[in-house]
Formats: structure tokens, C-alpha cells, sequence
């Protein structure tokens, strides 16, 4: 181990003994600090040291042929100091070479959250479709904040709908989220956190009129899909969610008690459904497929509809509904009993909704129903008091 003032000239000119594989020249002004030379005539500049524990470590700086001797010493003082406080460059390094990028997250992430989640296309989909496109070739530590709510504001641009905007940074936060506590690398700080996050205003309320229920009615009596006339008449009558009644099963209908249990809700909780006797009876008219314990499944597979839409798309044109979609059938079960004379409490029992603000999208509605009542209330009353009293004579 030769020791030597290395200089830009020596570094040009060293050479490796012959019938050796490699040498080291360490330079005498800074420890460690070497030069290594190998037989097939290639130089590296490294720093060699021990670590806090006494281990000999070495931190390659750079190729000789790529970088400049006045650089590579001047990197060698700053690793060298770094050791002297009882850094360890070379394991820093590693752990830094270590951080997956985005896309290995991602693919963990989903991998993860398909063992618990019901619904776990939904993350994929983003994942597919948003996150991955874009940050996927990214290491964890180098995706910025900054760039996330650049990005953020760009998906709002091009005419992205709020709510699903905000789905894909949920979606982006938890899996940095969970990183963070399996201690993947890079995953220190969830650069998503912190981000200003607009107003919601993503709800669209379409409430059907019995005229276009009717409407509707004769449409899907008409599809080709034999199950579509049963699955939207029992949504408008329940009020329930699409996938709650497709993956709906006949052990869960009691039709004694008249009420549905719904097992595993949108809310993570389960809830009982009551059934009205246009449900009861809807419910009597469904087709059996055997030992086939969905309520209104595929009669190809005998399992839940993976989707309806092109039945149901078909439907809604020949209704000249274009404009309403399926979950607006639930609006419109909402929007009747409201108008029935049910409060907003009870609707939202009925929904299942967790947060009473949901339901408060129906006020307008209800304010109809109180407003008919006071009027009511006020016709029962007899007494037109906006008239002047007549003046009465003096005694």
C-alpha cells in the first residue's frame, strides 16, 4: 500500500505493477483518501475508512477517466469529515441506492391492499391509469411536493373531475403512508401531506320525476339483460348502492321481518335495509338459478354482474334518459321519500350514510315538504293576518 502526494499528475501517470490485478496509492494529505490503478489500466479515486464499529469500509468516488483530481480530493475532505462526526458514507449510499422507485411501491401497495380491500380495482385503476404514468421511474425521495401539486393542478386543467382527483391523491398519500411504516427507504416524509386540497363540488343531482320512472320502466323491461328490470327497480326502491345489491345474497333478505342486511357497507360497517312491499313483491318475482345464492346474478355465471353499464346505457336512451346515471337512481329513492314527507334523519338511516352532511344534499328537497307543511298549517289557521285590523269606535 504505497503512500504518495497524489496529484492530477501522478494520477495520469501511475501504473499497476506488473502481474498484479490492482494498487492502491493512498495520499499523505488526506487519510484515506486513494487512488486505485489496475492491471487492464483503469484508475477510480475512493475513500477507504472504518466505520463507527471498527468495520474498513470504502466509498468509490468517482473514475478517474470522469472526473478531475482537484474534484475527486475535494469530494474525499467532505466524506472525510463526514466520518470524522461518525457518519457512515458508504452505508448512506447503499440505503440511498436502496429506494424503489414509485412503481415497486405501487406494485406493493396494491398487492397489499387486494388481501382487505373490497374494492381494490379502484386503486388499481388510478395506479394504471395516473400514478404510476407519471411518477413510477421516480425514487420515493425524489418525488417533491412542489411537483405533486404542480401535477395536481395540471390533472384539474384538462378537465378531470375534482372527486376523482381527489381519489388518486388518497390513494397517492396512503401508499406513501404505509411505506413509511413497513420502513421502505425514501418514505420518511409523505410528500402529498400538506398539500392544499380544494372545495368539493363534484355532486350532480338528477332526481327523477314519476313520469320518467315510468319512462324508464318500459325501457328495461325491453333490455336484453333479463336481470336489468329487477336491479333497477329494487335500487329505486332501497335506495341502496349499486354493488351492495349486485353482490346482494338471499340469506341476507328476510322477507318475514322485511328488511335486507347488507353484510359489509360502503362505511365498513354492516346495516339492515327495510324493504317496502313494492320491494317484497319485486323481490318474489326474481328468477332462482338453482343453489345460486345471489339475488340477481349473471344467469351466464351464476356469480354478481361485474358490470351493467351497456344494458343499462341502452336502457336509459331509449328512455331519453341519457343524462341520468345509475347512481342517480338512488338520488331519485332518496328524493321520493323526502318528498313523501320522511325527514332528512330517517333517509339517511335508510342510505346508510355515515356523515349526516351527505344527506344534507337533499335539503332543498326536504324544505318543499315543510314548506307544504306550514302552508297547510297556515290554511287550517283561518286568519289572514297581513290585513289591517279594522279600527275600533271610540267609547
Amino acid at each position: 500500500m504505497p503512500t504518495v502526494k497524489l496529484s492530477a499528475s501522478f494520477a495520469l501517470t501511475a501504473a499497476c505493477p506488473e502481474g498484479r490485478a490492482k494498487i492502491d496509492y493512498y495520499d499523505t494529505n488526506v487519510t484515506g483518501f486513494i487512488l486505485e490503478v489496475r492491471g487492464g489500466g483503469g484508475r477510480t479515486y475512493a475513500l477507504r475508512y472504518r466505520d463507527q464499529h471498527g468495520a474498513q469500509k470504502q466509498y468509490k468516488i468517482g473514475d478517474a477517466n470522469d472526473l478531475t483530481f482537484d474534484r475527486a480530493k475535494k469530494e474525499a475532505v467532505k466524506l472525510r469529515s463526514r466520518v470524522v462526526v461518525g457518519e457512515n458514507p458508504s452505508k448512506a449510499k447503499a440505503e440511498k441506492r436502496s429506494i424503489p422507485t414509485y412503481a415497486e411501491l405501487g406494485s406493493k401497495y396494491l398487492t397489499h391492499i387486494a388481501t382487505y380491500r373490497r374494492d381494490p380495482e379502484t386503486a388499481e385503476r388510478h395506479m394504471r391509469l395516473r400514478l404510476i404514468p407519471r411518477w413510477g421511474k421516480h425514487r420515493l425521495a425524489e418525488i417533491r411536493q412542489n411537483e405533486v401539486a404542480e401535477w395536481f393542478g395540471e390533472l384539474a386543467a384538462t378537465g378531470l373531475k375534482p372527486a376523482t382527483i381527489e381519489r388518486t391523491r388518497v390513494i397517492f398519500s396512503h401508499s406513501f403512508k404505509l411505506a413509511k411504516q413497513w420502513g421502505i427507504p425514501g418514505a420518511e416524509t409523505n410528500p402529498i401531506v400538506g398539500i392544499a386540497r380544494p372545495p368539493l363540488n363534484n355532486a350532480v343531482e338528477r332526481f327523477l320525476t314519476p313520469a320518467e320512472a315510468l319512462r324508464l320502466r318500459a325501457a328495461v323491461e325491453g333490455s336484453k339483460n333479463t336481470q336489468l328490470k329487477y336491479i333497477v327497480g329494487l335500487l329505486l326502491f332501497t335506495g341502496a348502492r349499486v354493488s351492495e345489491l349486485l353482490n346482494a345474497e338471499w340469506r341476507d333478505v328476510d322477507v318475514e321481518r322485511r328488511t335486507w342486511r347488507i353484510p359489509l357497507s360502503k362505511t365498513g360497517k354492516s346495516r339492515h335495509v327495510p324493504l317496502s312491499q313494492g320491494a317484497i313483491d319485486l323481490i318474489g318475482q326474481l328468477p332462482r338459478f338453482g343453489n345460486c345464492p345471489y339475488l340477481v346474478p349473471n344467469p351466464a355465471t351464476r356469480r354478481p354482474f361485474v358490470g351493467i353499464f351497456v344494458s343499462w346505457d341502452n336502457a336509459r336512451k331509449a328512455a331519453g334518459l341519457s343524462d341520468v346515471r345509475i347512481h342517480d337512481l338512488r338520488h331519485a329513492a332518496a328524493s321520493f321519500m323526502i318528498n313523501g314527507g320522511i325527514d332528512l334523519y330517517t333517509v339517511g338511516k335508510v342510505l346508510g350514510h355515515s356523515n349526516h352532511k351527505t344527506t344534507m344534499r337533499y335539503s332543498h328537497l326536504a324544505n318543499d315538504t315543510l314548506l307544504a307543511a306550514v302552508e297547510a298549517g297556515a290554511a287550517k289557521l283561518g286568519v289572514d293576518w297581513s290585513r289591517s285590523r279594522p279600527a275600533q269606535p271610540e267609547a
